[in-house]
C-alpha cells in the first residue's frame, strides 16, 4: 500500500512538471481549426509550438475521447488538415522536427520570433507556398527549404543572414523574394534560375556587385537595391524587359546606367554619385514617370530631358545644377519638379519654395522672353505673368508702383523684385483691391513640443524675424532640408548641428550672420550650405561662390588645432 501511494505520488509530480512546461492552446481553437484548416496563433507569447498543433490531424481530438456521442457537426474524423498556421510575433527560439507531421501546409508564418535556425524537416513540407520568416535571428537558410518547388513567396528581411545556399536556383516557382536588410555581401549565381521572380528585394544589404545571371530574370517587374555599395549596373539590366519600378538609392554608383527598358515608370538613383547624365541614358526611359535622381553631382540636364513626355515627378533636389533648359517647362505630364540644394543662376531661391506649377510658368516664360529689335526698355523687367516692373524706380527711387491696373491683386513678382531694396513708398491706386496684400509672416520662435515631429524632414522658414536658429529644431533628427533665409539669425550652434545627421540643405542666406564658426565645417553630410547675403567677412565672397564642399573645407581648416 505505501509502495502505490509513493508511486502515485512520484506519477503526479511528472504530470504536473509537464503540464507547466507544455504551453496550452484552447480546444476550441484547435476544434474550429480542423474544421477550417487554418489555425492563427499569432501573439500569444509562446515560447515552442505546442505538440497538440503539430499533432492537430494525427492524434484523436481530446473533445473526442471524453465524450462519445457526436453530432453531425462534431464528426473529427472527418477533419480538415491544416493548410494554414499562423505563428507570428511570438517567443519562438526553434522549430521542432514535428513540423513535419502537417505536410498539407500552404502557408507557414513565422515573421517577428526570435528563431536562429530552421529544421531541415521543413523540406518536407511540399505542399508550401508561402513561407514568411522575416524579423528573426537566422543566421543561413537549410538547403532543404531551397526543394519547395511549389514555394512562391519567401520573406527573409531582417534576420542575420551571411549567404544563400546556390540550391536557391531550385526554386522554379518562386515570385517573390525578399532578403533584404540582412548581411549579404554576394549572391548566388543560381539567382538567375528564378525564372518566374517578379519581386526581388535586396536592399540594405552589402552588396558591391549584382550577378551577370540577372539577365535571365526578364518577368522582374520590381527590384530593390537600395542601401548597398554598388558602384556599377551590370549590362545585363537592360535585359530585363519587364521592369516597372528600379531602386538603386543610396549606394556608390558613377554613371547611370543605359537601360532600354520598354516598361520602366518609376526609377530611383538618389544618394549616389553621378556627376553627369548623357541624352543616350536618358532616350531610353520612354515610359518613365518618376525619375529621382536627388543628392547626387550633377552639374546639368541634357536637352534630351524634354523627350520625357510620361515624366509627372522629376527629383533633382541636391545636385550641383547651375542652369536649367527652359524647355523643361513644356513637358505635357510634369506635375512635381524639385530643385531645392542646387546653386540655380537666374532663378530666385523663394520661386523654389512656391511650387511646380510657377516654376514651369517661368520656365516656359523664358522660352518667349527673346527681346523683338527696337525694343528698348533696360530699366523694365518681364515677369512671368507678363507685367513690367520698373527696376529704376524700385532701387534708386525706392518706390514700388503697381497703379492704374485695375487688377483683383498684386502679383507676388512684385514684392520678389522689391525683396532686398528697402523700398520706403509703394502705390498700388486705381485698382480694384478688397484687401491689403499679405506678404510673409513674423514668427520669431517655434514651440518645443515640435520635437515630437519625428518624422519632419522639410521645413521652410523663409521671411520671418528669426534672431536665432530656433532651438527646437535641434532636436528633430530626422529634418534634411531647413530653409531659414532672409531672416535675423545672427549664430548657429555646431555643436548642435551635427546631432542632426540626416541634415543635407541648410539655407541661412540673407541673414545678420557676423561669423561663421569654423566648427560648422564638421558638417559633412551638408550637400547644400547657403551662406551668401550676410554681413561675415570671413569666408571671402570668393569661397562662398566656389560652392559647399569648398565653404565646408576652408572652415575646416581654420579649427584651431
Amino acid at each position: 500500500m505505501s509502495r502505490f501511494k509513493r508511486t502515485d505520488k512520484v506519477d503526479s509530480l511528472a504530470g504536473f512538471r509537464k503540464e507547466t512546461t507544455q504551453p496550452t492552446i484552447p480546444q476550441g481553437l484547435l476544434k474550429g481549426a480542423r474544421k477550417s484548416g487554418q489555425l492563427n496563433l499569432s501573439g500569444r507569447g509562446l515560447t515552442e509550438v505546442p505538440q497538440s498543433v503539430y499533432r492537430l490531424n494525427t492524434d484523436t481530438p481530446e473533445e473526442a475521447k471524453n465524450n462519445v456521442s457526436f453530432g453531425a457537426e462534431d464528426r473529427w474524423w472527418e477533419q480538415t488538415d491544416l493548410t494554414k498556421l499562423l505563428l507570428s510575433s511570438n517567443q519562438l527560439t526553434y522549430l521542432s522536427d514535428d513540423i513535419k507531421l502537417l505536410p498539407a501546409l500552404t502557408t507557414l508564418d513565422l515573421h517577428d520570433n526570435k528563431l536562429n535556425s530552421l529544421p531541415a524537416s521543413l523540406g518536407e513540407l511540399q505542399e508550401l507556398q508561402q513561407l514568411r520568416l522575416s524579423h528573426n535571428q537566422l543566421r543561413s537558410l537549410p538547403v532543404e527549404v531551397c526543394t519547395l518547388r511549389n514555394l512562391w513567396s519567401l520573406t527573409l528581411q531582417q534576420n542575420m543572414l551571411e549567404n544563400l545556399p546556390e540550391e536557391l536556383g531550385q526554386m522554379g516557382n518562386l515570385t517573390e523574394l525578399d532578403v533584404s536588410n540582412n548581411q549579404l555581401s554576394v549572391l548566388p549565381s543560381s539567382l538567375g534560375h528564378l525564372t518566374c521572380l517578379q519581386k526581388l528585394h535586396l536592399q540594405h544589404n552589402k552588396l558591391s556587385c549584382l550577378p551577370e545571371s540577372l539577365v535571365q530574370l526578364t518577368g522582374v517587374k520590381v527590384l530593390d537595391c537600395s542601401n548597398n555599395q554598388i558602384t556599377n549596373i551590370p549590362s545585363s539590366l537592360s535585359k530585363m524587359k519587364a521592369l516597372e519600378q528600379l531602386y538603386l538609392r543610396h549606394n556608390k554608383i558613377h554613371c547611370l546606367p543605359q537601360l532600354p527598358a520598354p516598361s520602366l515608370k518609376e526609377f530611383y538613383i538618389g544618394n549616389n554619385q553621378i556627376e553627369q547624365l548623357e541624352s543616350e541614358q536618358l532616350s531610353s526611359l520612354s515610359v518613365i514617370s518618376v525619375l529621382e535622381l536627388r543628392d547626387n553631382k550633377i552639374k546639368s540636364l541634357p536637352d534630351q530631358i524634354t523627350a520625357l513626355h510620361s515624366l509627372s515627378r522629376l527629383d533633382l533636389t541636391n545636385n550641383d545644377i547651375s542652369t536649367l533648359p527652359a524647355s523643361l517647362g513644356l513637358l505635357p505630364n510634369l506635375k512635381a519638379l524639385l530643385l531645392e540644394g542646387n546653386p540655380l543662376r537666374g532663378i530666385r531661391r523663394d520661386l523654389l519654395t512656391k511650387g511646380t506649377n510657377e516654376l514651369l510658368k517661368y520656365l516656359r516664360g523664358r522660352i518667349k522672353e527673346e527681346p523683338e529689335s527696337g525694343d528698348s526698355e533696360p530699366c523694365a523687367m518681364t515677369l512671368p505673368s507678363h507685367a513690367r516692373v520698373n527696376m529704376h524706380n524700385i532701387k534708386t527711387l525706392k518706390v514700388l508702383d503697381y497703379s492704374q491696373k485695375q487688377a483683383v491683386s498684386v502679383p507676388d513678382e512684385l514684392f520678389d523684385a522689391a525683396a532686398e531694396s528697402n523700398v520706403t513708398t509703394v502705390n498700388f491706386s486705381k485698382n480694384q483691391l478688397t484687401s491689403i496684400p499679405s506678404r510673409n509672416n513674423q514668427l520669431s520662435d517655434l514651440p518645443s513640443e515640435m520635437k515630437n515631429l519625428s518624422k519632419l524632414r522639410c521645413i521652410t522658414l523663409n521671411y520671418n524675424r528669426f534672431k536665432s536658429f530656433p532651438q527646437v529644431l535641434y532636436e528633430i533628427v530626422s529634418l534634411e532640408t531647413v530653409l531659414l533665409g532672409n531672416n535675423q539669425v545672427g549664430a548657429v550652434d555646431p555643436a548642435l548641428l551635427q546631432k542632426l545627421v540626416h541634415l543635407s540643405t541648410l539655407d541661412l542666406s540673407n541673414n545678420d550672420l557676423l561669423n561663421i564658426p569654423p566648427e560648422l565645417g564638421l558638417c559633412t553630410g551638408l550637400r547644400c550650405l547657403s551662406l551668401e547675403g550676410n554681413p561675415f567677412r570671413t569666408p571671402r565672397a570668393a569661397i562662398v561662390a566656389k560652392g559647399t564642399d569648398a565653404v565646408l573645407e576652408y572652415l575646416r581648416g581654420r579649427i584651431p588645432t
